[in-house]
């Protein structure tokens, strides 16, 4: 492994320094910071926050918190500030972060590949009902994340959280995020390859470590050897796919440069095979090119999906390979295609030992510290110790026996977690949005759940799998590009012209094999109180006017712009 020095200017023994700026790349030398999120890293690695956090500011409070400890390296540990109550969507973008910020935290707990004992959840659990009003939202990267924190309260929710296994550590900022993992792994009867011990050596190795702790932008990652593609590999910097070779039997094939946001772009394939045992390495390689080679002039190009635009996937290989790993890789097969559309493994599913596993859907993600205590005691009651997280803001309890299967699932139903969900219950996702995030400028959470309550009634027979993905603004938490019908947060004109809350419509966007971002018809856009009406006109005109077993991504791709307004 090619190793850079966390200093970059120790590089310069055997890199010549280059006096232009470039694009911000170590590598070619181009060392002097060149934003202010650069200058605050150089200044001090964002994992060194903690003491100050555990010694100063949670003993003085909110505001003896530094400015760019506040806004900059918090993020390192989890911790981002939440928006002050009352400040409407067409403020976002003019007021300053001070006048934006409440004295309050978001604090994001991270679950690599979505993994937790009913011990954990029941820690998780009692952290929001004691520190954050209770509020315990599952996010599409398998997190769980809390509102109303103090930070006088934050090291004894570390304590908590650590004592069971679990951190915050690098949830957020610059670093390499939470890693993605299929829920079913090493459980799931029709499974290709378990890449949980991938995932606990990446972590072991990348987590925390002060060489990756300073990235030009968030890095995210997944491994899944499930063949229902279920961790969303298309749209990850870094993606390890489970496949069968011909000749080396089950490994990953391995995807770089995927990513969403202002920018969107599907990851590409490097055609490489990789075997369980050398997915850290690969890991790590990859990683390393980011933090090297990554862009760290302009932010708003620091993700890795620019410099793989820019190199291509065959250049990418060869320094991958060249520089990092110092051998080639094998060459390998894509993904098959998957057979069925759901990827969330909601429902009653038999586990390779005979056991069965559960997979049920809140809200839109939205669930309490309350109700995921009662999910831990049922599950135990049920004699499961395992509950995992999705990417679909599902949840799974796992290692049911199947005389208990029948009153696990009434118990959650009596929590409305139901097994058997509406297609649109099952299908609609929404990020934080304005309640919570100052990025936004619409509510979503509620949104989706009164939309989810009218779709239920007005089309009641609709049965056909459908993706109704819920935005507070333009950067994509909630994957609006590859929904089946985006929904981008924005204030739109009414029929009054008042300037109220709404969105703009993308339809027909998908993951798996044939992933693509939606259609933007012209001027499409719909206030909220509109949405309902909206997405009941377009899914009954595609109930109409579609083919025999026609998906509606594939219609709407075809549909008159008038069939889709």
């Amino acid at each position: 492994m090619a190793a850079t020095p966390q200093n970059p200017a120790a590089a310069t023994s055997r890199r010549k320094v280059s006096r232009h700026r470039g694009e911000g790349q170590w590598a070619v030398g181009h060392f002097t910071p060149l934003n202010g999120n650069e200058q605050f890293k150089k200044d001090d690695d964002g994992l060194n926050v903690r003491t100050r956090i555990e010694t100063i500011y949670s003993k003085r409070g909110f505001h003896s918190i530094d400015p760019n400890d506040l806004r900059g390296r918090m993020r390192w540990w989890g911790l981002y500030t939440q928006r002050k109550p009352g400040i409407d969507g067409g403020k976002t973008a003019i007021l300053e972060p001070e006048e934006l910020d409440d004295e309050y935290f978001m604090l994001r707990v991270r679950i690599d590949g979505g993994r937790l004992t009913t011990r954990q959840l029941r820690v998780i659990g009692e952290i929001s009902q004691e520190f954050a009003r209770g509020t315990a939202d599952i996010t599409d990267r398998q997190n769980v994340q809390y509102h109303w924190i103090r930070i006088e309260d934050v090291p004894e929710i570390w304590n908590r959280l650590e004592a069971v296994g679990l951190s915050t550590t690098e949830a957020c900022g610059d670093t390499p995020r939470v890693i993605l993992g299929s829920p079913v792994a090493g459980i799931a009867a029709d499974e290709i390859i378990d890449g949980t011990p991938a995932i606990e050596e990446i972590h072991r190795r990348i987590v925390g470590n002060k060489a990756f702790s300073n990235l030009p932008r968030k890095f995210k990652s997944a491994v899944s050897g499930s063949p229902l593609l279920d961790v969303a590999h298309e749209i990850n910097d870094v993606a390890f796919v489970g496949v069968v070779h011909p000749e080396h039997g089950p490994g990953f094939d391995l995807w770089v440069g995927g990513g969403l946001s202002t920018n969107p772009k599907i990851g590409v394939r490097l055609g490489a095979w990789v075997p369980l045992d050398e997915v850290p390495d690969v890991y790590e390689g990859v990683i390393s090119i980011f933090r090297d080679y990554g862009y760290r002039r302009l932010r708003t190009r620091a993700r890795l999906k620019f410099l793989v635009a820019d190199w291509g996937p065959e250049k990418f290989r060869q320094v991958l390979e060249d520089e990092y790993l110092k051998r080639k890789l094998t060459d390998g097969p894509a993904p098959a295609q998957p057979v069925e559309r759901w990827r969330d493994h909601v429902g009653v599913h038999r586990q390779k030992d005979g056991r069965f596993y559960v997979g049920f859907a809140p809200r839109v993600g939205r669930v309490d510290g309350a109700t995921l205590t009662k999910i831990a005691d049922l599950a135990e009651a049920h004699g499961s110790g395992r509950v995992r997280t999705t990417v679909e803001q599902k949840m799974i309890v796992l290692d049911v026996d199947e005389s208990q299967v029948d009153s696990l699932v009434e118990g959650l139903q009596a929590l409305d977690l139901t097994v058997r969900p509406s297609a649109f219950r099952r299908g609609t996702m929404a990020c934080t949005g304005i309640e919570f995030c100052k990025l936004a400028i619409v509510e979503t959470k509620a949104r989706g759940a009164s939309l989810i309550d009218e779709l239920e009634r007005r089309i009641p027979d609709f049965d056909e799998p459908i993706t109704i993905n819920i935005n507070g603004c333009p950067n994509a938490c909630a994957r609006i590009q590859v929904a089946d019908i985006g929904l981008k947060g924005q204030l739109v004109l009414n029929d009054q012209g008042e300037q109220v809350e709404g969105y703009q419509v993308h339809l027909g966007g998908a993951l798996g094999l044939e992933a693509g971002f939606g259609r933007k018809v012209r001027g499409l856009k719909v206030t909220s109180q509109e949405l309902p009406d909206y997405v009941e006109r377009v899914l009954k005109r595609f109930q109409a006017e579609r083919e025999e077993g026609e998906r509606f991504a594939t219609w709407a791709a075809r549909a008159s712009e008038e069939a889709l307004s």
